[in-house]
């Protein structure tokens, strides 16, 4: 059995090259599978087991891993190879790089053998948690094989093609070098939606492959670097800010109207806010925010064509956007009129039937900026205010270069659970891409922050539920008791708080459904980009956020999500997710009905024909066109030549006319190849002695032998020329 030193390595450690020929031209990957060193003794007691010196025989071992050098025992040797030469013929070795003990008991329950990789363990790109995780799989696994047989039979199939791979690693396979019946559990080509910058991109794609609008279900993002999507974000910035402003006053009169008492505060607030100096008055940040808010809606009706793009100077916006900072964000208590709020709600009224992310907008403004390529919260944060944005993008000089840098919505309304935020991560798994075929995980769980949820204060650990964030940190004493210190949840947990509040029906009726949809809708804008490959899978990680309303909002996709046990909740929840995929990957292939768990098929399209590729074969047919030159038109027997002739303009060149004595004309233009030359017409037309005309289809002007007659010819008619003229 594989010692924790030896698995440590196995899930650290990776390398990037590409897949090759091993031993008997099977495909290995580097670091996959190296030969034992003391694999022909393996052999050797096998075949004389039955011998009394097989006693005598060392056990093989792998050179990294630390496997007792037992005396080995004949039975148990007759026995790893019975195993092994039964794995061989049905195909069943496997290979998994990382610490999935779960797949690996899994897969051996099923009558695979692995085939072990010994790599060099490199300690300083293993974390503690790890080491740890692996520690915890390798005790499992001792457990699971005390006599050491999986080894043997590893060491049996050293040489062996892999039929099924498992890794944690993208870059330690060339997935084109495998054979169409070995299976892998990744796709190439998936940056299009696990990367925060590509699902940006693609969903706004949708509208070509499905009538939903990507504003219903994802919160609008922005690559902040690329010049276009920049002035584009900073129009949604001050468009935000005018329709917050305008939420913030229909808030107010809200609360002016709740009691008498607030009512007596704010109007001791407003005597103390006058003395405040705003940039502009209120009634004319009222009218601008109803200024922009209509431009808004007549350009969602084509109604600005004619119209100026500006709706507001620089400078105006910058003395608005000072004014929404200072009464906004500083809370400050302002009298308003019954007409302006009237104003205001009727705006809002417009704008929500035509904006589908009003509810999650709130009022403060509130952006998360994250870099497009990272993943555990790294590098994310929150901001407000327009130049603090821009401030922190062009920061990170690396992430500036690489233009990853994505600007989303921050939801500021969402769904708390005891007045604190949470996410929910859910899986799904890819069996295809032709046709798309996607399974949905039944089962999730819920990741709370460590504080209770404040807009007051934008640290990470209010507003990040990722558990790599959260788990380093102590939850406040603040927080409700109610949810647990590991900061998790089962989906039945949830669906239990949902009853106490009388949404039990909503988790069926909106939260699924509406995930459902958000997943199909980001792979149904991938599909073309990805590398469809027959017997590949990957299981995913998809995190909503649910709105106030209970409305599920797409926030990223992950690939490979982690299976490490961190919690109670993941620990029994990863194990059945794990067991669950191959259920589908192998079970359901050998039988279509059989177990697949938890998950359930969502989605199937209907399969695209995509012609065969038969390489660069570029032809071209068709029929030779004869395209003869035109005869010269025949002069009418009443038109007689003129008794002297002299020089004719034709086509800008000069022709000269001469008339031999038997009638018959010679053109010669500018030195040029002389036409043949025309036959009078008789007088009395007669059909039969006029004799046939052999014109050539063509005349080649630079054919010497006919510039040598032609020029011959008009010399010795030179003397009749000038004599007659």
């Amino acid at each position: 059995m594989v010692p924790s030193k030896h698995a440590a390595s196995m899930g650290a450690s990776g390398s990037g090259q590409s897949v090759h020929l091993g031993h008997e031209g099977h495909q290995t990957a580097p670091g996959w599978c190296t030969p034992c060193p003391d694999s022909k003794k393996v052999n050797t007691v096998t075949q004389q087991c039955s011998q009394a010196e097989a006693e005598s025989l060392p056990t093989s071992t792998c050179s990294e891993a630390k496997v007792s050098h037992s005396v080995p025992n004949p039975s148990r040797l007759r026995k790893a190879k019975a195993f092994a030469d039964e794995a061989v013929k049905m195909r069943k070795i496997f290979s998994v790089k990382g610490p999935y003990p779960i797949i690996r008991a899994a897969l051996r329950a099923r009558g695979w053998v692995e085939r072990m990789h010994c790599t060099k363990q490199r300690q300083s790109s293993v974390n503690r948690a790890s080491l740890d995780n692996t520690k915890n799989a390798d005790d499992a696994e001792r457990e699971q094989d005390p006599d050491e047989l999986h080894d043997l039979m590893s060491c049996l199939v050293r040489t062996k093609m892999v039929y099924f791979y498992w890794t944690n690693r993208r870059d330690s396979i060339n997935i084109k070098n495998l054979q169409k019946d070995q299976i892998v559990n990744y796709f190439a080509k998936a940056d299009s939606f696990v990367t925060k910058a590509g699902l940006c991109v693609n969903l706004r794609n949708l509208h070509w492959f499905d009538s939903a609008d990507p504003d219903t279900f994802f919160p609008r993002c922005y690559r902040i670097l690329a010049q276009e999507e920049k002035h584009a974000f900073i129009e949604d910035y001050r468009r935000t800010a005018c329709s917050g402003f305008l939420k913030w006053i229909v808030d107010q009169d809200i609360q002016r109207q709740e009691t008498k008492h607030s009512v007596q505060t704010i109007k001791g607030q407003r005597k103390q806010s006058k003395q405040q100096s705003i940039p502009l008055s209120l009634s004319k940040m009222i009218n601008c925010a109803l200024k922009v808010c209509q431009e808004y809606l007549q350009s969602l009706e084509h109604g600005d064509i004619d119209t100026s793009l500006e709706v507001l100077t620089q400078e105006e916006w910058a003395e608005y956007l000072n004014s929404y900072y200072l009464v906004v964000h500083g809370r400050l208590q302002i009298e308003i009129s019954d007409y302006f709020v009237s104003c205001c709600k009727a705006m809002l009224q417009r704008l929500e039937e035509v904006c589908p992310q009003l509810g999650i907008d709130g009022i403060h403004n509130i952006w998360i900026i994250k870099p497009g390529a990272k993943s555990r919260g790294r590098g994310i944060k929150c901001a407000k205010r327009l130049d603090q944005i821009l401030q922190l993008v062009h920061s990170d000089l690396m992430v500036v270069k690489d233009s990853k840098w994505v600007v989303q919505k921050y939801i500021e309304q969402p769904f708390l659970v005891y007045g604190t935020k949470f996410d929910v991560r859910q899986w799904f798994l890819v069996t295809d891409w032709n046709p798309l075929t996607v399974w949905f995980y039944k089962k999730c769980y819920l990741r709370f922050s460590t504080q209770p949820y404040s807009l007051d204060t934008l640290d990470r650990s209010v507003h990040l539920c990722n558990n790599s964030v959260q788990k380093n940190l102590k939850p406040s004493q603040q927080r409700h008791q109610g949810i647990p210190a590991d900061n998790m949840w089962l989906d039945d947990m949830f669906r239990a708080f949902l009853a106490n509040q009388g949404k039990t029906a909503q988790w069926e009726t909106v939260v699924v459904p509406g995930m459902k949809k958000a997943i199909i809708h980001a792979l149904q804008t991938s599909q073309d980009l990805m590398e469809s490959r027959k017997n590949t899978f990957e299981l995913y990680g998809a995190d909503f956020v649910l709105g106030c309303d209970l409305h599920p909002w797409l926030i990223e996709i992950n690939a490979s999500p982690t299976m490490a046990p961190s919690t109670s909740v993941t620990a029994n929840l990863c194990t059945a997710v794990q067991e669950d995929t191959l259920r589908v990957v192998l079970d359901r292939r050998v039988d279509r009905a059989a177990n697949t768990g938890n998950f359930q098929l969502i989605y199937r399209q209907a399969a695209v024909k995509v012609p065969q590729y038969r390489g660069v074969n570029l032809l071209v047919e068709g029929f030779n066109i004869k395209n003869p030159s035109p005869l010269p038109p025949l002069k009418p027997s009443h038109h007689s030549a003129p008794k002297c002739q002299g020089t004719v303009k034709k086509n800008g060149r000069t022709a000269k006319k001469v008339q031999q004595k038997s009638g018959k004309l010679k053109y010669s233009i500018n030195g040029a190849v002389p036409t043949p030359p025309l036959l009078p017409e008789p007088s009395v037309p007669r059909p039969a002695e006029i004799p046939p005309l052999h014109l050539p289809e063509t005349v080649d002007k630079h054919d010497p032998l006919c510039d040598k007659s032609h020029s011959g010819l008009l010399w010795k008619r030179k003397t009749e020329v000038s004599n007659k003229c």
